[in-house]
């Protein structure tokens, strides 16, 4: 299986918080119109056009500002990936190598697919690809790699500040409740069936958008208004932050959580956030993904919360997705996909705001927004202890304190 497709996965996918607006809109149309001359090459296996085609994207390339060429290094990676399979497929192994290094040095370093990509079967034994393979496993076998970092610390005594909860009485998440008449969205049935027809509510009202920012005002309220407003979607973060608001207003004790890489080598900016939910009946948190409409359970169909998924990966225990997890309705995500591919990457360390609350990331002067992030022991940034750093265009303050203590990270809801 060539590269295209699981690139496109992540297309649909798209969690990159931190990347800059597509604004080359000439050259991603012609990005694109190149990348399906160059699939088509590759299926008739023509590695000649394939070259032509490869050279004209890589001259456009090169004129792009330093900006747009790291927004737009995928299809570079796809370029030579591909063109290192062609190669492959026809039995050229020098050509296919030469061009699989290419991709590497490009940023390529998804090294669970290229062990199991058949296109590149007639090159796996040779010494040449095992050589560029191999150091690949500690930046890019995402199982492997949270698997070594399962152990915390547990007597990790550093001082955290306590995760509080915005009543439902505030002011602004009463407005939010009446005006979406979120109780009857909720339902009647019991704690959990409420949360979850929450999550279906907001993944079916505003869509996914990966490929742009969230609106300047982040509460529920703008947000949603705004994507009605304007026909948009929200990225994952977005979605998190409206979900999270809508079960404070009901009451309910939730946390959004940004999840988050390793990234020793600092090349990936893709993370995700969902929302980790305090059932009192089940007195655990549970993993709710509006994203993808996603919750996930037991080999029994009791739902797990993050800290659980997260224990059985790294475990080889039974995880379930429920069925019915999709992307915008338009593509259903697996299992394989979604938690032992994505989320096996993004699980490796966590992040929290310590404040649950009503328009929590809305930058104004002068305000100040702390965060505690979980660590794994074997994260290769264990210190300082606590970082304070102000955003000199906004004057935003961020504060973030560290942890490997689970027990802190994932204390239940005071009363």
């Amino acid at each position: 299986m060539k590269l295209k497709a699981l690139t496109f996965l992540l297309v649909l996918n798209c969690i990159i918080v931190f990347r800059a607006f597509a604004e080359n809109k000439e050259f991603e149309t012609f990005a694109n119109n190149q990348s399906k001359l160059m699939n088509d090459a590759y299926e008739k296996r023509d590695p000649k056009t394939y070259g032509q085609l490869l050279d004209e994207f890589k001259n456009k390339y090169s004129q792009l500002s330093a900006a747009d060429q790291k927004l737009y290094a995928t299809y570079l990676i796809d370029g030579y990936y591909n063109y290192s399979c062609t190669y492959s497929l026809l039995g050229n192994k020098t050509q296919a190598i030469d061009y699989l290094d290419k991709a590497i040095k490009a940023g390529y370093i998804n090294y669970s697919h290229m062990k199991e990509d058949s296109d590149l079967d007639n090159i796996r034994k040779d010494p040449a690809f095992i050589k560029l393979v191999l150091p690949l496993r500690e930046v890019g076998d995402y199982m492997y790699i949270i698997k070594k970092a399962k152990s915390y610390n547990p007597a990790d005594n550093r001082p955290i500040p306590t995760f509080t909860y915005q009543s439902a009485t505030e002011p602004n998440l009463v407005i939010l409740r009446k005006t979406f008449k979120l109780d009857s969205v909720a339902g009647n049935g019991n704690e959990v069936s409420k949360v979850i027809n929450l999550m279906y509510w907001i993944h079916n009202l505003v869509p996914h958008d990966g490929n742009h920012d969230n609106p300047v005002v982040k509460n529920a309220m703008s947000m949603i208004n705004e994507c009605k407003r304007e026909n948009r979607g929200l990225n994952c973060r977005g979605l998190a932050t409206v979900l999270n608001e809508c079960y404070l207003s009901m009451g309910i004790k939730s946390r959004f959580v940004t999840c988050l890489p390793k990234d020793s080598l600092h090349v990936d900016n893709d993370c995700h956030v969902i929302n980790m939910v305090y059932i009192n009946s089940l007195k655990k948190w549970i993993w709710i993904d509006p994203t993808f409409c996603a919750y996930v359970m037991d080999e029994k169909g009791q739902l797990l919360g993050l800290e659980e998924v997260r224990e059985r990966l790294t475990s080889d225990k039974t995880l379930i997705l429920n069925p019915d997890a999709n992307w915008n309705h338009k593509a259903s995500e697996t299992k394989e996909y979604y938690l032992y591919y994505y989320m096996a990457k993004n699980l490796y360390k966590l992040e929290c705001s310590v404040s649950s609350e009503y328009d929590t990331e809305t930058r104004v002067a002068g305000k100040k927004l702390t965060y505690v992030d979980l660590l794994p022991l074997d994260y290769f940034k264990q210190k300082p202890d606590r970082t304070d750093y102000t955003n000199k265009d906004n004057q935003v303050t961020f504060v973030n304190y560290n942890t490997n203590n689970p027990a802190l990270f994932w204390a239940a809801p005071g009363k």
